[in-house]
């Protein structure tokens, strides 16, 4: 049921991006709820199906890890208190997934410091209302959809934003497309054809007093989840710290991402980030709402989709006019992921930039797949995807700009410094031989290990020294774990030594890394 839920609340996904209005203009709310059950269904397909507590366990650890946006951190929560409810039983059958759902509704609400109604909470406690009656599955999944569509219908009086904008909540809306999934699933009932998008909530609203969607995943955390909670309320609202199987999830709206991720970056391990610019956001979203209108003249020769994590990379690939697929080492996108990002671009033909050569493969499944729509640059490293994203034209075909985007590529030279994940020792290509123990600075040249031991900066530094060959700029892009300060002090560092060059400093830089340093 929750395998096809997803598929279910994918053909949807758009229309309730476009419902969404609060709790700021986003627009996302479907997508991120989506990317939540993708990685429900991917723990799933990889659980013992004849252990209810191991399908419990897959639920909850999927839901945590794949939580994307306020919408996919709720959604979590609702999964988390489902699952908990049916992790020890033997059957699930109408009772007790009547009980579920309200186990999921009680564990939503819980999770949020200051619930509001109108919003996704208001849906899944009719939900939970409706489900507790019936006596089938079939029924009780009925009753469950006709409470929480008879709740979605009220929250335009609950919150103004909606009614402003004569919309029902989106997130609400996609938690019940995910309930009708799981009743057509029961029927057999086949995936219905998406419905066509003719207009965008967000057209009503400014952007709103915070700035950027922030949200972390860490593990190992040293300090409880309350803690946490309350070292990152100050920094701004929209505010989510929840936690399961040992990791802490968090979502906040800030306009000191820096700051919050470096506070909480000393309290635990830093697995993932995400920021994004929400004004940058509703400029693209009111863009595509405007996009069915665009005559065909007006669609540009060429387009660009580039693979990028990390919020300082996100916004310079953005400047260079990329549509972005979130991801690189350790989440490689899927080849479904750049097909949708190149249908989204309106272009004649699009190029990609896998920027990590365990993407080329995908990339290039996704070109194969738009059948001449799409080209791939063969960029192995976040660097080289830098340096042909800045010799990108929209206005010039794609055929003009391959080859000098690929030279380009070819020119720029990428350090990144990371940790090791085991203990090994490795015959590099000069001859030295690196002893390395688990939990090591090492650093990597075009994706080349080269380095290892001493401090993240010192790793920089040792590999400029051995590497440099003249060239103008060095960038640096910090990780999630350092702060400004710390990028000011290796530029100090870098510029006394390479005086010749010009030193840039970022925030932002690759979730599991220290710093990326390019050179070109």
């Amino acid at each position: 049921m929750l395998r096809y839920a997803t598929d279910w609340l994918g053909v949807y996904r758009e229309q309730v991006n476009a419902l969404n209005v609060y709790p700021v203009p986003d627009g996302d709310t479907g997508t991120n709820m989506h990317l939540t059950m993708q990685s429900v269904r991917r723990e799933l397909d990889t659980c013992d199906e004849s252990s209810m507590p191991g399908v419990a366990r897959a639920i909850s650890y999927g839901a945590l890890l794949g939580a994307r946006g306020n919408s996919g951190v709720i959604l979590s929560q609702l999964l988390k208190g489902f699952a908990e409810a049916i992790k020890d039983l033997k059957v699930v059958d109408a009772a007790t997934l009547g009980r579920a759902f309200q186990a999921a509704q009680k564990t939503g609400y819980g999770a949020v410091m200051k619930p509001v109604e109108g919003t996704i909470l208001t849906v899944a406690r009719g939900v939970a209302e409706g489900a507790a009656q019936g006596e089938h599955i079939e029924d009780v999944l009925e009753n469950a959809l006709f409470k929480g569509q008879e709740l979605l219908n009220q929250t335009p009086e609950m919150l103004p934003a909606l009614k402003q904008a004569g919309v029902i909540d989106s997130g609400g809306q996609g938690y019940l497309y995910i309930v009708q999934g799981m009743l057509a699933q029961l029927r057999g009932e086949a995936l219905p054809p998406a419905p066509e998008i003719t207009s965008y909530a967000q057209e009503q609203f400014e952007n709103e007093e915070f700035g950027f969607c922030t949200e972390f995943l860490m593990s190992e955390a040293t300090r409880p989840i309350e803690e946490i909670r309350e070292l990152v309320t100050p920094f701004g609202d929209s505010l989510l710290v929840v936690g399961a199987e040992g990791y802490v999830k968090g979502h906040i709206h800030t306009n000191e991402p820096d700051q919050l991720l470096a506070t909480v970056g000393r309290y635990g391990k830093m697995l993932k980030t995400k920021v994004e610019d929400m004004s940058e956001q509703h400029t693209e979203i009111l863009g595509m709402a405007g996009a069915t209108a665009r005559a065909e003249e007006e669609i540009a020769p060429t387009g660009l989709v580039a693979v990028a994590s990390g919020y300082g990379l996100v916004k310079l690939f953005r400047g260079f006019g990329a549509r972005i697929v979130s991801g690189g080492q350790t989440a490689n996108p899927s080849v479904q992921d750049i097909v949708d990002a190149v249908r989204s671009v309106s272009a004649e033909k699009v190029i990609i930039l896998p920027n990590n050569k365990n993407v080329l493969m995908a990339a290039e499944k996704a070109m194969e797949l738009m059948e001449g729509r799409a080209v791939v640059i063969p960029t192995r490293t976040l660097g080289q995807g830098i340096g042909a994203a800045l010799n990108f034209n929209p206005d010039v075909p794609a055929s003009e700009l391959v080859d000098g985007m690929t030279e380009a590529s070819r020119a720029v030279t990428t350090f990144e410094v990371t940790r090791a994940s085991r203990t090994t020792n490795i015959t590099v290509k000069d001859g030295r031989t690196l002893d390395i123990k688990e939990g090591d600075v090492i650093g990597l040249m075009d994706d080349e290990l080269v380095q290892s031991g001493g401090t993240p900066e010192d790793s920089v530094m040792e590999m400029l020294n051995r590497h440099y060959q003249g060239q103008e700029i060095i960038t640096v892009f910090g990780g999630p774990q350092h702060t400004q300060e710390d990028l000011d002090a290796l530029a100090g560092r870098i510029g006394k030594e390479f005086s010749m060059a010009e030193v840039e400093t970022h925030p932002g830089g690759p979730d599991l890394y220290d710093y990326l340093v390019t050179v070109e």
